[in-house]
């Protein structure tokens, strides 16, 4: 499943971030094999868009955003932010450019310094980069704690684990907008938190997204969660990227065998609605000795000889809806779940 190509990427002169034929490897020893953990993914954001980046666990996601920040610099390939290539900076250029670009963690908890408080905590980068005087970082500090729900007097008198998962991933979300970043790259930000706390967690980057302008990349394995909060949508197998569509279509008309599979195991509150489901077989292939062809082609039930032999690219079946396979699920229905949570939205 998995395609390269880059028909599905606009304008760049248009684009906060463009990816183009990414590649992260990892030496697996001294085997002389090595771990193909994104290869040769290409995707871009517009400035003010979400983009959504989803898939099972293992699929690249993760790596993606950290090789978008460079953390670790990717194999090969191209990351152009704000207009500047950033896998030819140097580190002190680099250090600047993350300024711009932020990320929030998985685990809000271990992203934290458990022996700072946790108003040094966010006061930390502008002291680094001395932005203003003492007094008015002061003031940016307080009024950014106020902003994500955190209450700056007792921020200045506890430490992290004195406080809930949740209102730790606030505190991330603070200390990442304490320098006015344009993009904040979202690793799976309430996949450790209770469903109550998830929802309050993605209003406020919603509102905190309107107020400062925001660009998100949201990577998620919880699809419902990406419906609610994604313009854009980017569906991630095995390293490589299959599916591309605005939020609404993808959800409503899923064209990739495999995000027809990931639609239908959202699960649905209701026992009197029968979904449709779509089983696969089989765990996905290991990333050191990827399939030939098509990645998802052991996997796949349409998967014919030419999906073994010759690897799909990214083409467009609809408007801006782009899919890797050779013979996708042509305006397919999206399974009842998904199909009744729209229509009640």
């Amino acid at each position: 499943m998995a395609g390269t190509g880059t028909a599905h990427l606009r304008d760049a002169a248009d684009s906060l971030l463009r990816v183009e034929n990414l590649v992260v490897e990892f030496p697996v020893g001294r085997t002389g094999l090595k771990v193909n953990a994104v290869s040769g993914i290409s995707l871009d954001v517009l400035r003010g868009e979400t983009l959504g980046l989803v898939g099972e666990s293992g699929c690249g996601k993760s790596t993606t955003g950290r090789a978008i920040m460079q953390l670790p610099r990717p194999t090969s390939g191209s990351v152009s932010f704000e207009g500047k290539e950033l896998t030819s900076m140097g580190g002190d250029q680099m250090r600047e450019a993350r300024t711009r670009m932020q990320m929030i963690f998985q685990d809000p908890i271990s992203s934290l310094n458990p022996r700072r408080k946790v108003r040094d905590i966010v006061l930390e980068p502008l002291t680094i980069w001395k932005r203003g005087t003492k007094a008015d970082r002061d003031r940016r500090v307080d009024a950014v704690l106020e902003e994500v729900g955190i209450d700056p007097q007792r921020a200045a008198e506890s430490q992290p684990h004195q406080f809930s998962g949740g209102q730790c991933q606030r505190i991330s979300i603070a200390r990442s907008l304490v320098l006015d970043p344009s993009m904040i790259i979202c690793d799976e930000p309430v996949s450790a938190l209770d469903v109550s706390v998830q929802a309050q967690v993605l209003n406020l980057l919603e509102d905190l997204k309107a107020r400062y302008g925001l660009t998100l990349v949201f990577i998620a394995h919880d699809l419902a969660v990406v419906k609610n909060i994604s313009d854009r949508v980017a569906v991630m197998y095995l390293g490589k990227i299959c599916e591309v569509a605005g939020s609404d279509e993808l959800y409503r008309r899923p064209a990739h065998h495999y995000t027809n599979v990931l639609l239908s195991s959202i699960p649905v509150p209701d026992p009197s609605i029968v979904v449709q489901r779509h089983p696969i077989e089989g765990e996905p292939p290991s990333p050191v000795l990827p399939p030939s062809g098509c990645r998802f082609h052991t996997r796949c039930p349409a998967s014919q000889e030419r999906c073994v032999a010759e690897e799909p690219k990214l083409r467009e079946i609809g408007d801006s809806h782009f899919v890797a396979c050779h013979f996708p699920v042509h305006g397919g229905d999206a399974p009842v779940a998904v199909r009744s949570s729209s229509t009640a939205g």
